[in-house]
């Protein structure tokens, strides 16, 4: 029932186009019904001598004018039917992308992508199908039958009706068992086919690790064991479908046969003429296709449902992370002064592991805080708190003494940078990438005159329109400030490089500096680096420091996430986590007096550090 209310939301939309197709549909039927009788009553009155040539091109040309009607008639129901199926699967599609992008991180943590793209493929396909041509061939079914079983009864005879009709009632009795049968084998279907899908971008997207282990075999037997198992699952609706086609011609061809001996035995003792013997198995001829569309129909009835099904459940997951009844929409914008106060959290899926336990903390608008800590500290996890990717149950988080949930998310996180750890690219070009998060965001041909203008000596190609572009000059200072433009620049299409499906074409350190740029880009009051440096090199690494040190304002808030010391010994404050719980708060300096955690891991580090230079020296001295 929900499924039909969901899908009722959208069909009233477009009731009038569903309400004209219907009745030119109707109209093709009722002109079908009556060209039969037309029929007869020539060979009638041809056999009788009642009708002259006059009278039969009268009968011609109004047959004639029906097939007309019947062209227009068909033409209409299709054009305003499946017209209306293609909005609502665009509306459908619109409308389950916004809602996914609402949901929490849990929801995705819990559902593979190519589960999902099975959503917007293959299960919108069926959404289509059942609210275009299934409801044409259920209402065009419904009615041919009523009015061909009328004209039977009316022009011919009630008896011979009866006795055609009999052998067709098995068939409504048949499809009552065939549905449901039917609808859990298509469930079933469309759920192998989202672990196909699923197991198919699984293995593109990490083609280069199963090449670099040499895994192809192997993944090419889970692939087969996948694709075997949606095999089985569509020979599984094949078979049933292959079953029900014969089963229906054999009780179409039984009443088709008692209409011949029945009927035959009328006309012969003139209980009906020539003319309506003819006319009846014209009209049992015209049965044939509402009973075998019943069939039709409840196939696609049930693939249809079982789709509806699976894409309504989607929209039943409510989004967990949404501006509330606290929320203050008076907060319109943000400085950057951050407050962790007893904040003890836990992940959602594992409830029972405490990964932040009672971190309280202070950072002013314009300072640097550097977080600290070994692999699984915590550490990362408060940039996703800060974000709101997640909501914190135990503690407060504040940002300008504003309770994290009280300021609306568009205002949070519009003022906050985010550079996690995962660098994201699109398969775009590097200036739309890195101006991802601008307001200014504009084309990449345009990138050209600006980069000749600010640096004549560089092989840009001319700017057409003659004139450098504010935004990319944004892009080109971006880039620069995180030390990734000269790599730029030495591309053949410099910004204009499209980097492939998520940054493929780029080194790691390309990729995390491209981040990092479209972080400084979107310039908002508090910037936050998650682990954001760890695939540079130092002296890179350095550089970018020193840049942001160089534009960083009085009111930008910094926080750095690091297991680098040399990338947070210059913070304002550092926080040094262990097992979720802090070890130690203080700058450089104070920390490494404490002879603590942070010490230990600065004298690691240094020694490591000592080391790889040692190995470099005795390697240029054996050359």
């Amino acid at each position: 029932m929900k499924q039909f209310k969901f899908a009722l939301r959208y069909i009233a939309r477009h009731w009038w186009q569903y309400v004209l197709g219907i009745a030119a549909l109707y109209m093709v039927d009722w002109v079908n019904v009556y060209v039969p009788e037309f029929t007869g009553r020539i060979i009638d009155g041809l056999e009788g001598g009642s009708l002259d040539m006059q009278g039969a091109m009268k009968i011609v040309w109004m047959i004639a004018g029906m097939g007309l009607a019947i062209a227009l008639g068909r033409f209409g129901w299709r054009f305003f039917i499946f017209g209306a199926a293609r909005s609502i699967e665009r509306e459908v599609r619109g409308d389950m992308y916004g809602h996914l992008s609402k949901l929490s991180m849990r929801y995705f943590n819990q559902h593979k992508t190519g589960d999902l793209m099975a959503h917007f493929t293959n299960d919108l396909m069926s959404v289509r199908q059942l609210l275009g041509m299934t409801v044409i061939t259920a209402f065009d079914a419904t009615v041919m039958l009523v009015l061909v079983l009328l004209n039977m009864i009316q022009y011919v005879s009630p008896k011979l009706t009866v006795v055609a009709i009999i052998p067709l009632l098995i068939i409504t009795v048949g499809d009552f068992f065939y549905g449901k049968i039917m609808h859990k084998r298509f469930k079933a279907r469309q759920e192998a086919f989202s672990s196909l899908t699923d197991q198919v971008q699984e293995s593109i997207s990490g083609i280069r690790v199963i090449k670099a282990f040499v895994q192809e075999r192997k993944e090419l037997y889970a692939f087969a064991a996948s694709a075997g198992n949606a095999k089985e699952k569509n020979l599984n609706v094949v078979r049933l479908h292959a079953l029900m086609m014969p089963v229906m011609d054999l009780i179409i061809g039984t009443s088709t046969l008692l209409t011949l001996l029945y009927g035959g035995y009328l006309a012969i003792h003139g209980e009906i003429t020539v003319g309506q013997f003819v006319a009846f198995n014209s009209y049992v001829g015209m049965l044939v296709w509402p009973m075998m569309a019943v069939g039709e129909c409840i196939t696609s009835i049930s693939q249809g449902l079982a789709s509806l099904g699976r894409i309504h459940h989607i929209f039943e997951e409510e989004p967990e992370i949404v501006d509330g009844a606290q929320t203050n929409h008076d907060v319109t914008s943000l400085k950057g002064e951050i407050r962790l106060n007893h904040l003890t959290f836990a992940y959602p899926d594992m409830p029972e592991v405490t990964v932040l336990d009672d971190v309280s903390v202070t950072v002013r608008p314009g300072e640097t805080l550097a977080i600290l800590g070994r692999t699984g500290s915590g550490k990362s996890t408060v940039p996703s708190l800060l974000v709101r990717l997640y909501d914190v149950a135990d503690g407060m988080i504040t940002i300008d003494g504003h309770d994290l949930k009280s300021i609306p998310l568009g205002v949070l996180r519009e003022n906050i940078a985010c550079v996690p750890q995962d660098n994201f690219l699109f398969s775009d070009t590097l200036q739309n990438n890195i101006a991802f998060g601008s307001r200014q965001s504009k084309s990449a041909e345009s990138y050209a005159g600006a980069l000749q203008a600010k640096h004549p000596a560089s092989q840009a190609k001319p700017d057409l329109n003659g004139s450098a572009d504010k935004t990319i000059e944004s892009v080109i200072h971006a880039a620069e400030l995180a030390c990734i433009h000269d790599n730029i620049a030495a591309f053949p299409e410099q910004y204009a490089t499209v980097v492939g499906e998520r940054g493929v074409t780029l080194s790691g350190g390309q990729k995390q500096r491209s981040s990092i740029a479209r972080a400084l880009m979107k310039d908002s009051p508090i910037l936050i680096l998650d682990d954001a440096l760890s695939a540079v090199d130092t002296d890179t690494e350095r550089k970018i420091l020193d840049n942001l040190k160089s534009v960083r304002s009085a009111e930008r808030t910094t926080i750095i996430v690091a297991h680098r010391i040399s990338t947070i010994q210059d913070a304002d404050h550092i926080l040094v986590l262990s097992d979720g719980k802090v070890a130690e708060y203080g700058t450089h300096e104070e920390l490494l007096k404490n002879e603590g955690l942070y010490k230990s891991l600065f004298d690691k580090q240094q020694l490591e550090k000592q080391l790889h230079e040692d190995h470099e020296e005795g390697g240029e001295g054996n050359v």
